[in-house]
């Protein structure tokens, strides 16, 4: 019997184990918290045939040692698609990536598509295991796969039917040497195609364009502004146009911001590539809610409104959030990811009226602020989200318009275990210390 060791118990490592069983592996879990610890299972690596790495796991030692050894290392992704083809199941790979927006349009698309009455389920990065739905769901006419670039890292058989890049920014610069490292992770989500296949990508966004000329698959552009000429998809001033023909207003979509109209024009495309009927379309994207954690206004008291955008886990993601939310008060920090700062203290000196700083962040933070010119006096180190709240009740009258926004540019892991909870927690403190408040 083949053995399969799988390290890494959480949802990723779950799912592997459950496609290993299907495929009648003997099976190791390894994990230093919840089962054998790695230093032991180094001794059993001569016996494992493929060993199975949890993305969010780094490359420490015992990687390492896969690798000397020469046993193939891959992610549960590689694996539950592998299983897939051998099982002869016929469900079609929708695959999502980018470094924002990417589970706003993998949500999206997995609710259109069910509406328009595809058997249709969404796993990978947003919460599910895509070996776990593979393994129970068989019927399903399409997956979409939302991946992170920690989950494209090693991948070698994968193909997706559909596959896009909504946007390249810096992220996880704690995991790759360089931010072209890190672009490069995400464009392995086109492996594999080929001209039957489609790969969707944003013509204005620069270094998407850089690595464009490595993608096999049949290749249509999509843009919000520069490339109209070559887009399959675009704006104007008024509409979205897809291959000449108004499908869309743009002011009658509910998904709204910069951010999700380039959101929209990848649904759209994947709509039509699918063959789904334009009214159906035109029905869904005008009346679908935003996701919870992602630019949610969520709560007002007096005059003050409450933004959740804890889902905001980078730069870029930050930054569309202030251009929304002008003159807004901002909390914002987390985990050091060691991110290039600049931009964003740019766009916080312009535009928001005050920062809360929470997390390990927030002295690097507070003097990249003071470096980029914001005023000292509108800097308040709060230290965890709890205070951060508070403080805002005590100095918060209520009497004139004013935006609390929530948008971290950074990932949660020092505080909480994921933006979710972070976000939840958010939320729960604005109840508990603005009551008599309104749900919105």
């Amino acid at each position: 019997m083949k053995v399969g060791m799988i390290f890494g118990e959480g949802v990723s490592g779950r799912g592997a184990r459950e496609v290993l069983k299907k495929m009648k592996y003997e099976i190791i879990m390894v994990d230093d918290k919840t089962g054998m610890p790695s230093d032991s299972a180094e001794e059993l690596m001569d016996k494992v045939d493929i060993f199975i790495k949890s993305p969010g796991i780094p490359y420490t030692h015992l990687v390492k040692k896969a690798f000397e050894m020469k046993v193939e290392v891959v992610d549960e992704i590689e694996l539950a698609y592998r299983y897939m083809k051998k099982a002869g199941i016929k469900t079609k790979i929708i695959a999502v990536t980018g470094s924002n927006g990417k589970t706003t349009v993998t949500s999206k698309i997995t609710e259109l598509l069910q509406k328009a009455g595809y058997k249709c389920e969404h796993a990978g990065n947003i919460g599910n295991s895509f070996g776990e739905l593979i393994c129970e769901r068989e019927d399903l006419d399409y997956v979409v796969l939302e991946l992170s670039s920690f989950q494209l890292e090693n991948l070698k058989e994968f193909k997706a039917d559909i596959a896009m890049v909504i946007n390249l920014s810096p992220d996880h610069l704690s995991r790759y040497k360089s931010e072209q490292e890190y672009f490069d992770a995400k464009f392995n989500i086109g492996k594999n195609q080929t001209e039957e296949d489609i790969f969707i990508y944003n013509l204005n966004d620069k270094d998407s364009m850089k690595r464009i000329g490595k993608i096999t698959g049949h290749k249509l552009g999509v843009t919000v502004g520069a490339g109209k000429e070559y887009a399959v998809c675009h704006t104007t001033d008024a509409y979205v146009v897809y291959n000449g023909k108004i499908v869309l207003e743009k002011e009658k979509l509910s998904l709204k911001g910069k951010h999700n109209l380039e959101n929209v024009l990848f649904i759209l495309t994947v709509a039509e590539c699918i063959g789904i009927d334009e009214n159906i379309v035109r029905e869904f994207l005008y009346s679908t809610k935003p996701l919870e954690h992602r630019m949610e206004k969520f709560y007002k008291w007096k005059n003050i409104y409450f933004v959740n955008d804890s889902k905001g886990t980078n730069i870029d993601s930050t930054c569309f959030a202030i251009d929304a939310y002008e003159d807004a008060v901002l909390i914002c920090g987390g985990k050091e990811k060691g991110l290039p700062l600049d931009e964003l203290v740019e766009k916080i000196r312009e535009k928001i009226s005050e920062v809360y700083l929470i997390g390990e962040m927030t002295e690097r933070f507070k003097e990249a602020l003071l470096l980029g010119g914001y005023p000292n006096k509108k800097i308040h180190a709060a230290g965890d989200m709890e205070n951060a709240v508070k403080t805002l009740r005590e100095k918060l009258s209520g009497d004139e318009e004013k935006v609390v926004l929530l948008s971290p540019s950074t990932s949660s892991f020092d505080q909480f275990p994921n933006f979710e909870t972070r976000g939840r927690v958010f939320k729960e403190l604005v109840r508990k210390y603005f009551k008599e408040g309104e749900e919105l």
